[in-house]
């Protein structure tokens, strides 16, 4: 993100407290203190390197719908979920059609229109403003006010599922007035509108200071005169898991910690303190090995990871990805790492359970033997006896990085001893969260310039359609030194029939088919080995005894309906 990037004051765009009747019962439960351990760096979910700025962003930027706690897809801005029945989506499958609830207005007291819907969809389709997430507006030909309160999304051809545009956390609605200036190029420009949107949700944003602390007061205008319940929010980035939990399990100093991905026998020790509790959820998110198909080496220069600088010399062979698959015993990692929030997966798509294909399920059986074989078989052997294997003069030696992550550096541990065992070298890095996911184009060590053979993080996708989330990986979607290094297919997995099968999926309307090819398509990135699923991970968070009203989701942010948070008396 570009260097201005800096603390911004924000007291000047706070509104003085509320006065009439209606408020009364607003701000009534005091204050309220959550810690995301990896801190948010900007609130733009536009261009967001992962939950961790989306979900702060969440208090203040709303969709027009989102998912609740069971995956149900429920209207937010808007008055119903549109619907072949309800006349919202057109016979022919091109076009849904919104209709706003009417009254809603921004925190300054501006009216919400579908003008400001219109001109976030245009935001982020422009091919140069570095949108994170271009993928929810695949085949969107045209996005138009039909009038204030009507909007309607025209594709360029049927679309089946036509609810990725505006549903969940990532796409939420900008106003247009606040961000008229940031179209194209400027949008990273930006660094008072990214910094401090301006939202319709429950709190607007008083102060901000990048990767360390977010603040909040009550919007004013939010549309349920009763709510929200806490009168001030603070969300305090930094540090690492463990001390997160720390403060809420066993010193109450926070209210809420999110993504304790810790030793479960740590957790439960903590819990053991009794000020708080552990809470889980299973998702769509898959702890997963991302496999450079393309070479990392540094002599490269600017073709370094790219498809311009050539195949890997071996993670390009799926015999050699497979191999290390089935050297992993993953039910001992997640015995050791991950415990009840755990589940073992061979599949990048294993939720919902509808969408997981099991065709890949070799791979929850730890079989040496078999990833020697396929070693044997791909020719790489040692041939100068240092225990390492070789061919044509290269070393089968990897770089393996994750994020700095207690959980994480010990799954590290795990699979180069494994790895260890058929004859292939790791050596192991972990970069704070901060660099890592932080999206600078300048640092070598973002997960999406890839200057590695091997890295691991989750991912996931809110809602409950894959689609979405499986064009995360065609051909348009690599990150490179042209697009800012932007786009989520951080393999560089590229394959003309992955992408026509995307475009039979798009234009698919019976759920079994589109399950049945859903599923082909995590079988192709599976058997090309861009992949090495290991974990289908719960979410897991904690929050303190007193704090109600918690519902736990893990289809869209965990802060959904921090409205309905309330202190226990």
């Amino acid at each position: 993100m570009p260097s201005v990037f800096k603390h911004i004051p924000l007291a000047a765009l706070s509104i003085s407290a509320f006065t009439t009747a209606a408020y009364a019962e607003r701000g009534a439960q005091g204050d309220l203190n959550l810690i995301y351990w990896q801190a948010p760096t900007l609130l733009n979910p536009y261009l967001a390197s992962g939950p961790k700025d989306s979900e702060p962003a969440s208090l203040v930027l709303e969709p027009l719908a989102r998912h609740d706690e069971t995956g149900k897809m429920v209207p937010w801005l808007a008055q119903a979920i549109p619907t072949l029945d309800n006349g919202g989506i057109a016979a022919d499958l091109q076009s849904i059609t919104w209709v706003l609830k009417p009254g809603i207005m921004w925190s300054d007291g501006s009216e919400f229109t579908a003008d400001d819907v219109v001109f976030t969809a245009n935001y982020c389709m422009d091919a140069e403003s570095g949108c994170q997430m271009t993928a929810k507006f695949t085949d969107v030909e045209k996005v138009e006010a039909l009038d204030p309160h009507t909007v309607k999304i025209s594709f360029s051809k049927p679309k089946p599922y036509p609810y990725a545009p505006f549903v969940g956390l990532e796409v939420p609605v900008l106003q247009a007035a606040q961000f008229a200036d940031c179209m194209g190029p400027n949008a990273l420009n930006c660094s008072a509108q990214n910094l401090a949107p301006i939202g319709t949700g429950p709190y607007q944003i008083t102060d901000f200071k990048p990767g360390d602390v977010v603040t909040y007061d009550i919007n004013p205008h939010y549309r349920d005169g009763d709510k929200p319940g806490f009168a001030k929010v603070t969300i305090k980035g930094g540090g690492d898991a463990s001390g997160a939990a720390r403060a809420v399990l066993e010193t109450g100093e926070f209210d809420y910690a999110w993504n304790l991905q810790l030793d479960p026998q740590v957790l439960a020790q903590m819990k053991s303190a009794g000020k708080g509790q552990v809470v889980s959820s299973f998702g769509t998110a898959v702890e997963r090995l991302q496999v450079n198909l393309t070479n990392s080496a540094a002599d490269l220069g600017d073709a370094r990871s790219t498809r311009d600088g050539g195949a890997h010399p071996f993670l390009a062979d799926p015999r050699v990805t497979k191999a290390l698959s089935l050297a992993i015993d993953r039910s001992t990692l997640i015995d050791i790492a991950y415990g009840d929030a755990g589940r073992p997966t061979c599949d990048v798509l294993a939720a919902p359970a509808i969408y997981a294909s099991g065709a890949n399920d070799a791979c929850l059986t730890q079989n040496l033997d078999a990833a020697r074989a396929l070693l044997d078989e791909a020719g790489w052997t040692d041939t100068d006896g240092d225990g390492i294997r070789d061919k044509d003069g290269v070393s089968m030696t990897m770089l393996y990085q994750t994020s700095v992550n207690p959980v994480r550096q010990t799954t590290q541990d795990l699979l180069k001893a494994w790895w260890t065992e058929i004859g292939v070298s790791t050596e192991l890095r972990a970069i704070a969260p901060a660099v890592f996911f932080g999206g600078d184009q300048s640092s070598p060590d973002t997960y999406q310039k890839f200057y590695a053979d091997l890295e691991m993080f989750t991912n996931f996708f809110p809602g409950n359609d894959p689609e979405p989330y499986l064009n995360n990986w065609a051909c348009a979607s690599i990150p490179t030194p042209e697009n800012g290094w932007s786009g989520m297919n951080v393999p560089r997995y590229c394959d003309p029939d992955y992408d026509a099968l995307l475009a039979k999926l798009g234009n698919t309307v019976e759920i079994d088919e589109r399950i049945a090819i859903s599923k082909q398509l995590n079988d192709m990135l599976m058997q090309a080995g861009a992949l090495i699923p290991l974990v289908h991970r719960g979410e897991v968070s904690a929050h303190a005894n007193s704090l109600e009203g918690v519902r736990m989701n893990v289809w869209d942010s965990e802060l959904w309906n921090i409205a309905d948070w309330t202190r226990a008396k």
